[in-house]
C-alpha cells in the first residue's frame, strides 16, 4: 500500500515521503495513529503543491535573511567597561547584551542564542557571528573599550 508519511516515522521515512508498506502495517498501526495518509492522485497533487509553496517561502526567506545579513556586517558596536591593567574586563559582555545593541541599532529583533559566541572579556575588536537562518550567518564587528 503506498502512504504518505505525515509526520517523521522511525525506520520508515521522513515526513512528506512517499512510501510502500504493507497494507496490514498501514490499515493496523500508522493510519489509526494519523502518522500516513493513503496516496491517492488528489493527495500526492497536494503533497506536490505543498513542496512548490515550501519551496518559494524558503526562497523569500534566504533572500530576506541576506538582506539583513548585508545590513549587520556593516555595524560596528562598540561597548565601554571596565578593565584591568592587561585589558582583561571585569565582568563580560554578553550574547544578551549584544542582542540588545542589535535591535536598539537595527529595530530588528535578534535572539540571543542566535549569536554563536562566548562571553567577550578582553579589550579590543571581535569578530562575533550571528545566525540569522539555517543557512545564513552573518558576522558583525563588536569594539571593547576600557573606560
Amino acid at each position: 500500500m503506498k502512504v504518505i508519511l505525515l509526520r517523521d516515522v522511525p525506520n520508515l521515512g521522513r515526513e512528506g515521503d512517499v512510501k510502500e508498506v504493507p497494507a496490514g502495517y498501514a490499515r493496523n498501526y500508522l493510519l489509526p495513529r494519523g502518522w500516513v495518509a493513503p496516496a491517492t492522485p488528489g493527495a500526492l497533487k497536494a503533497l506536490e503543491a505543498e513542496r512548490m509553496a515550501r519551496g518559494e517561502r524558503m526562497a523569500r526567506q534566504t533572500e530576506k535573511a541576506t538582506e539583513l545579513a548585508a545590513r549587520l556586517s556593516e555595524i560596528t558596536l562598540t561597548f565601554q567597561a571596565k578593565a584591568g591593567p592587561t585589558g582583561r574586563l571585569y565582568g563580560s559582555i554578553t550574547t544578551a547584551d549584544i542582542a540588545r545593541a542589535l535591535s536598539e541599532q537595527l529595530g530588528v529583533t535578534i535572539d540571543r542564542r542566535d549569536i554563536m559566541s562566548e562571553p567577550l572579556r578582553q579589550v579590543g575588536p571581535h569578530t562575533v557571528p550571528i545566525r540569522i537562518s539555517h543557512n545564513v550567518v552573518a558576522q558583525v564587528q563588536v569594539v571593547l573599550t576600557a573606560e
